[in-house]
């Protein structure tokens, strides 16, 4: 049996303006890991209409990734600590697991928790940074309708294409607008890169993948920016 570290990314921890908290609770058992994403509201009102994307990332010992996600709406009592979602993931000698949690209100970011789990016998470093261990490609697709779909295949294979592997998770997001139309737009954490209306057009869907790219590059410069700044 591998005892297993668990690290805080602690730049990846953000709190809730509103005292709703995403929190991981993570426990093992043999060589498989309990995984539970909690909401905590430390309020004294009832909230509603929130929505997670609880989202994994396994580095297999020969440099393969495996992932997983989870999504939902949910509401939550006051004073109320909710379990949201769960996974149980097998974890190996020389695998590491990266572990998200986002909590959204109206598609902002309200709050999010991360954690990065491997095995005691491995010789890690301890993680102090983002870019220590960083998440690199990763499109996570929440569209609901095939226009959705087909623009977050022509965003992925653009993007594929690009040679660009960005230090981020990219989330496609999709919500209904009016009738059986819809909305999609493109978001970095609480950052909408970009946002369009729904049409059955390929080349507006791939003209919009091109911009939402043109714009993550952008967004990638100054949040490096920033982020050098910080450590000044």
């Amino acid at each position: 049996m591998w005892k297993f570290i668990v690290v805080l990314l602690l730049i990846n921890k953000a709190f809730s303006q509103d005292n709703l908290q995403a929190k991981i609770v993570a426990k093992s058992v043999d060589n498989l890991i309990d995984i539970r994403a909690l909401a905590e509201n430390n309020d004294i009102t009832f909230k509603d209409e929130y929505s997670y994307l609880l989202f994994s990332l396994k580095k297999g010992e020969q440099g393969n990734y495996s992932k997983n996600s989870q999504s939902g709406v949910f509401s939550i009592q006051p004073n109320e600590t909710k379990e949201l979602s769960s996974l149980k993931i097998n974890i190996q000698k020389d695998e590491e697991l990266k572990v998200f949690l986002f909590i959204r209100k109206a598609g902002a970011l309200v709050s999010k928790d991360s954690l990065v789990i491997y095995a005691a016998e491995k010789n890690k470093k301890k993680i102090e940074s983002e870019t220590d261990f960083s998440i690199k490609g990763i499109v996570v697709n929440n569209a609901i309708t095939k226009i959705g779909k087909d623009f977050n295949d022509y965003f992925y294979q653009l993007y594929n294409s690009s040679g660009k592997k960005y230090p981020f998770i990219i989330t496609i997001n999709e919500k209904p607008y009016f009738g059986r139309s819809s909305i999609i737009s493109v978001m970095v954490d609480d950052k909408k890169i970009n946002e369009f209306y729904a049409k059955p057009d390929e080349d507006y869907l791939k003209s919009n993948a091109s911009v939402a790219l043109q714009r993550l590059s952008l967004f990638a410069k100054q949040r490096k920016m920033l982020y050098r700044n910080s450590r000044i």
